[in-house]
């Protein structure tokens, strides 16, 4: 009874359309109407800035413009230190969200501004200048115009564009030319004006296209909700099953909804949870320590009881309780330590199993035993 819940957050959680995720996070979306700031998905979840960075980030961008944004005006406004602020900077400088850039104003000072984009991404990028054209070289008019064409293909493409040539004029036969008056000069014929050819068609120059540079790859830090869900484990099996172990589990899942109201479970659901139950009976856990397991902490609202009993009881199996043999602590080799003896001539120590004599009061004895048997 000492656990508080929030009452507004379960109701607001009861009114989500459609069905729960059975793990991860649960998002209770509510609309803003003011003081809200737009962030992008690949600052929220860039893979390469750090949380501090990312936090800084969305606090510069929820600023209004002309907020003073240096180190020591973030210190004041952030729990975080001006060294770790400072790398969070540089961080969002070098993935091209911050820039700082020097000024000099009219009277010789020096300020620096900072500019922020919220999404580097997205600007312009200066494309290559347009290739110049080769100016055209004159064709005789009796000959055929080749005009080479650029087109955006693999090969160049030349177009043949013939010219028409306008057709030679017969010359008058000699009888039809009179002959001039006399006293009277003949008129010069007029030339003929040959009409005129027609333009070659001008075929437009493709220009190759650059295409902008291609966005650098985010790895998406949430999974695509097509995933593949990973396989359920199997639930523990006892090793060795018998009647009194499942009858005994059997009443066990049976007693739960005295103790919470939730646990109403059916016969086909107690006889699929049945094994489970038994094997934690068989590593010797005690009926009111697995009761505790199994209905403590219970998520509010409680949707699939028989999903969360099957969830505990795979997840938390206890391991076997240890032999009366583990716990024996293994008895340390003995060290055979030689005693001290006394000698019996000297009364010098020396270590020695049994009594007698040292080592130097023996080789005088031997010495003098080989001279009594000498002088004999």
């Amino acid at each position: 009874m000492d656990t508080q819940q929030n009452t507004a957050l379960t109701r607001a959680l009861a009114e989500v359309p459609g069905p729960l995720p059975t793990r991860g996070v649960i998002h209770v979306v509510i609309p803003h109407t003011d003081r809200f700031t737009v962030v992008g998905n690949h600052l929220a979840q860039h893979p390469d800035l750090s949380c501090t960075a990312i936090g800084i980030a969305v606090l510069i961008q929820s600023l209004p413009q002309g907020t003073e944004v240096s180190i020591k005006a973030l210190a004041a406004r952030c729990r975080e230190g001006e060294k770790r602020i400072a790398a969070a900077l540089r961080e969002l400088e070098a993935h091209g969200y911050l820039q700082r850039i020097r000024h000099r104003l009219t009277d010789k000072k020096v300020i620096t501004r900072t500019v922020f984009c919220n999404q580097p991404t997205a600007l312009p990028h200066p494309h290559h200048p347009a290739a110049q054209p080769h100016p055209r070289t004159a064709a005789p008019a009796d000959a055929a115009v080749h005009v080479p064409a650029r087109v955006a293909v693999a090969a160049p493409v030349r177009v043949d564009v013939p010219v028409a040539v306008p057709a030679p004029v017969p010359a008058p036969a000699p009888e039809q030319i009179s002959a001039p008056a006399p006293g009277q000069m003949p008129a010069p014929a007029p030339a003929p004006v040959p009409p005129a050819a027609p333009l070659p068609p001008r075929v437009p120059l493709a220009l190759p296209v650059q295409p902008p540079p291609p966005a650098p790859p985010s790895v998406p830090l949430v999974p695509p909700p097509t995933a593949p869900t990973p396989p359920r484990p199997p639930l523990p099996q006892p090793g060795a099953p018998t009647t009194e172990l499942d009858r005994a589990a059997t009443a066990l899942l049976c007693d739960l909804r005295r103790h919470a109201p939730q646990f109403t479970l059916s016969e086909g659901d107690i006889r699929q949870l049945a094994p489970a139950v038994a094997a934690w009976l068989e590593r010797e856990a005690h009926p009111d320590a697995i009761r505790r397991t199994l209905t403590d902490d219970l998520p509010q609202p409680l949707r699939h009881p028989v999903k969360l009993l099957r969830h505990r009881l795979t997840a938390l199996l206890p391991p076997p309780l240890p032999g009366a043999c583990d716990l024996v602590v293994p008895a340390r080799p003995r060290v055979v330590v030689t005693p001290f003896q006394t000698c019996d001539d000297c009364d010098r120590a020396f270590r020695s199993p049994a009594p007698g004599h040292c080592r130097d009061c023996r080789e005088t004895r031997e010495h003098r035993g080989a001279n009594v048997h000498t002088a004999a």
